[in-house]
Formats: C-alpha cells, structure tokens, sequence
C-alpha cells in the first residue's frame, strides 16, 4: 500500500482500474486523469481517479471517443464524486446518444435481410444496388445501411 492510503501508485490503479500501466499513462497525457509527483517523480493517483476511470470506461462502451470523455469531465470534479445537479447534464448527453445508437441498429436490423445479395458497402462490384459505386457520392461507409436511400435496382430484360 501507498504511504498515503488516498494515494495509490500506478501499478495499484493499473490493478484497480483493469488498465495498462501504458494505458494510465496515455489518459493522464489526454488530460482525462492527473497525478502528482513524487520526490522522486513517481506518479500517485487519488481516489478519484478510478472513479474517472470507470467514466471513461463506460463512456467507451456507448460509443463516446476519447476526447468526448474528456469534454464531458471537463464539466465534472475531478477530486469527488460529481453532484446530482452536476451529473445530469452529462447523462442527459448520453442518454441522447445512446437513443441514436439504437436508432441506428435497429435500422441496421430491418435492413440486413436485404444486403445478403450485395452487402451494401459501395462495393463497385454491387450491379444490383450500387452500379458505378454511385453509394461513394454519400460518403464513406456501408450507405444504404446508414439510412441512405439506395436508387432503384435496373429493370431486368
């Protein structure tokens, strides 16, 4: 244990956390965790921040990036657990964004049936719903399955 019990040492929070010492390390330069210095400039953690980083652990699981995570601490302490008047407005962000994610899948469900035949994902070979790879014009990705709407396939002679 750390001489100081609210302190813990990289390898104790890489422990605690289920993270990577390298990981730990990379989040504290993102700015998503600090530490302190020792005299001999070992890093010591507070608490706290497991607490951030199960945050960004969960944040991660709902499709948040990094930096979003980050964004989102910025408006919560980093020393204490967040108030309720605090956490609201973040989880009212992710709330919303977890509506999309499921919006989005469950399009994505209704239309897998009909991709068996050409896979939807603007491939130039597709002669059925992408002739000329014109899915590209949309953007990157599987198109049709994002919401897009697909031309109708050529009439058969």
């Amino acid at each position: 244990m750390t001489p100081s019990a609210d302190r813990l040492t990289i390898g104790e929070l890489a422990a605690r956390s289920g993270l990577a010492s390298s990981a730990l390390r990379y989040y504290e330069e993102l700015g998503l965790i600090t530490s302190q210095r020792t005299a001999g400039g070992q890093r010591r953690y507070h608490r706290a921040m497991l607490r951030r980083l199960a945050f960004v652990r969960a944040a991660q699981r709902v499709g948040l990036s990094l930096d979003e995570a980050g964004q989102a601490l910025a408006r919560l302490p980093d020393d204490r657990a967040p108030t309720a008047a605090q956490w609201a407005p973040v989880a009212r962000a992710w709330q919303r964004r977890i509506d999309a994610q499921i919006a989005e899948l469950q399009l994505l469900r209704r239309k897998l049936g009909g991709c068996v035949g050409c896979g939807c994902l603007s491939l130039k070979t597709c002669a059925l719903y992408n002739p000329d790879d014109t899915a590209a014009a949309h953007g990157p990705g599987a198109r049709w399955l994002l919401g897009d709407t697909p031309p109708e396939p050529p009439a058969r002679a």
